[in-house]
């Protein structure tokens, strides 16, 4: 849901950001009102990171793996304004219409009739971009994803070994297709023997992560960390 611009205002000052903050959140607002109509870049071509999005938005059944960066389903608009930001070739404009489209499209975890099963190795609450501040944010938008009936939210904690040494994050879509992600690209395969040799490397991950109670209280700690870490490091 996207308030208005008065609505925010008032937020912010209950919550009482600093100036700063209540700028960044406001320039979020502006990004995501001036893709009201559009969630592609001007020139029609796809942003990388947003292959994933429109193939999930399809899916009754969706399991992500990630062991590096937060799946996108999960992303915070901030969080999400780094990863896009992170392409080289990224536009103020670009940037500004992914974010708004990629929380738009968060909308089906709370969709009845759709479930998501997602799987992160630890190392993903601990890779982080921008500041602790983000971070916290972020961490508080995973607990409270992790209540959703439709939602599975698994983590691999570092004191288990890992069942095959991830490369990459992936994401199935039902069992139709699979999104394979690398640092520079997305690739869709619909090829039925690669659709079943990742599920059953997801298997794999599922089957060591854990979740739940377990998966809550290793968020709580990690969010004490970060608070304890502060904003005293430059992003």
């Amino acid at each position: 849901m996207v308030p208005s611009a008065d609505v925010l205002d008032r937020l912010s000052r209950a919550l009482g950001l600093d100036e700063a903050t209540a700028g960044e959140v406001r320039e979020l607002l502006a990004a995501v009102e001036a893709a009201a109509d559009s969630d592609q870049p001007t020139g029609g071509a796809t942003p990388a990171g947003m292959t994933v999005d429109e193939e999930v938005r399809s899916a009754q059944l969706v399991r992500s793996f990630q062991c590096v960066v937060l799946p996108a389903m999960l992303q915070s608009a901030e969080y999400a304004r780094h990863v896009f930001e992170s392409a080289p070739t990224a536009t103020a404009g670009e940037v500004g219409r992914a974010v708004a489209a990629r929380v738009e499209r968060q909308s089906v975890l709370y969709e009845p009739g759709r479930e998501s099963v997602f799987v992160l190795t630890e190392a993903v609450l601990r890779t982080w971009p921008g500041t602790p501040t983000l971070m916290l944010a972020q961490l508080d938008r995973l607990l409270a994803v992790e209540s959703l009936s439709t939602v599975r939210l698994g983590v691999i904690p570092w004191r288990r070994p890992v069942p095959v040494l991830p490369r990459h994050g992936f994401t199935l879509c039902d069992r139709r297709a699979v999104v394979v992600e690398t640092f520079s690209s997305e690739r869709v395969s619909g090829d039925v023997a690669e659709v079943a040799s990742y599920e059953e490397t997801f298997g794999r991950f599922e089957q060591a992560a854990v979740f739940g109670d377990e998966v809550r209280e290793l968020l709580l700690l990690v969010m004490k960390e970060f608070r304890d870490l502060g904003d005293t490091v430059t992003p």
